[in-house]
């Protein structure tokens, strides 16, 4: 994407095209301007226009440019922090309501990959989430207690059961959870694209807003060759934020995390290897992920950025591990490489921000932007067309804040990941 083969890799190589989406050219005028081209813009344009409301989206770059093109593809429910700490976090209110709508999001993301054709490689056989030793073990033991009293369909898997499914006999049990499962992240982004031009939405990419101004009860969104005149704007730009609305990547700390992908393996191959087509993460600090395409290839990836140095050690740690993962598979190859950023808030949960009167926005989804974005891209969507009180949603409402030492910590998070890398699983 943008001559860059780093930036989406295997994604943009196997997704079907996106919609034609030329740039903004003029003056229109809109019920919503949506601004950022990602799983919570293209959502929320596609449920406010599907209402009857005439939605503009406008994207600074591509559909799917940021972390929606970029990511492993796991489709899960939840988020990062257990589920009985939330209430903590949030209160009563706000705890529950959040477990609640993000718990049952992966369903939303299938429901609308069914309704409008989307062909974007879904699979619905679950997630496992792997403990690496006694402490991970505890890890998933807890999170499956607390996902089962609230009645999920998750279930721990002892070291046996995990290793016939994963084809590796790393790791002290999992966490199937019966929600989640897989997909293409770049082909949903563009079908959700597809399926909000066919509703009425005009797309405009290569369009960066570079002002704002009110204009009585209504809004003026500017951009380098047009403008748009609306009386809501979404701001869903997220970890990728610029311009008028940088306070929103100013709040996250960015965590650069690369995936890489094998050639098709074979098929004895494919049938050792996760024969269930699961998705995969383990409970490490620096954690790992893993799933099979389509086509059978694995797609392996970790916290780190594949620049400079990083490269190579990080290609180099990704051979390594999987050697040790699975013997089976013998020395590999990647076919692609990618990388992106993810936007971790302070206390690892999304926030909902009210810019100005009806600019709204969600953001900072800390790794987990499928169901998510796609959920409380619906929610601003009922927001606004007032089906859903400001007190009544999921998240309340918070200011943006900017972590302490936030330039520090990202220049740590890199480095670490390479100093981790080089060391581990050469032995």
């Amino acid at each position: 994407m943008l001559d860059d083969p780093r930036s989406h890799g295997l994604w943009e190589r196997t997704a079907p095209q996106p919609p034609e989406t030329p740039a903004l050219d003029g003056a229109v005028l809109a019920d919503v301007v949506v601004v950022g081209g990602g799983y919570t813009g293209l959502s929320s344009s596609l449920h406010l226009a599907e209402a009857g409301s005439k939605v503009v989206l406008l994207e600074a770059k591509e559909i799917g440019f940021g972390g929606a093109g970029r990511n492993v593809g796991l489709i899960n429910a939840g988020m990062w922090v257990m589920p009985d700490d939330l209430p903590g976090v949030l209160g009563p209110v706000y705890g529950e309501r959040l477990l609640e709508l993000l718990g049952n999001a992966p369903s939303l993301v299938m429901e609308l990959i069914e309704k409008h054709g989307i062909a974007c490689e879904l699979e619905k056989n679950g997630t496992l989430h792997c403990a690496v030793g006694a402490e991970g073990l505890k890890e998933i033991e807890a999170r499956a207690a607390q996902w089962s009293a609230r009645g999920a369909p998750v279930k721990l898997l002892d070291a046996a059961e995990t290793a016939r499914r994963i084809g590796s006999t790393a790791y002290a049990g999992s966490l199937l959870d019966m929600r989640a499962g897989t997909l293409q992240p770049l082909a949903y982004a563009r079908g959700l694209a597809h399926a909000a031009v066919k509703a009425g939405v005009s797309i405009h990419t290569s369009s960066p807003v570079i002002a704002t101004e009110r204009n009585g009860s209504r809004w003026i969104v500017k951009t380098a060759k047009g403008q748009v005149t609306a009386e809501w704007i979404i701001v869903a730009t997220d970890a990728y934020s610029t311009g008028p609305w940088e306070q929103v990547r100013s709040e996250q700390v960015h965590l650069p995390y690369f995936n890489l992908a094998t050639a098709p393996l074979g098929h004895n191959l494919q049938q050792s290897i996760l024969p269930g087509r699961e998705g995969v993460w383990d409970t490490k600090e620096i954690l790992s992920s893993f799933r099979m395409d389509q086509a059978g290839r694995l797609v392996f990836g970790s916290v780190g950025a594949l620049r400079n140095t990083g490269a190579s050690v990080h290609k180099g740690w990704a051979k390594r591990s999987l050697k040790k993962l699975f013997p089976q598979i013998g020395d590999v190859e990647f076919e692609y490489e990618w990388y992106g950023k993810i936007g971790m808030t302070d206390n690892a949960l999304p926030r909902f921000h009210k810019f100005a009167p009806n600019v709204v926005g969600f953001s900072g989804y800390n790794g987990r932007g499928i169901a998510p974005g796609t959920v409380f891209g619906r929610t601003l969507a009922e927001h606004i067309l007032g089906k859903i009180g400001e007190a009544d949603l999921p998240l309340p409402l918070t200011d943006p804040r900017e972590p302490g030492f936030r330039a520090l910590k990202e220049m740590w998070y890199e480095a670490g990941a390479q100093v981790a890398h080089f060391a581990d699983a050469r032995f």
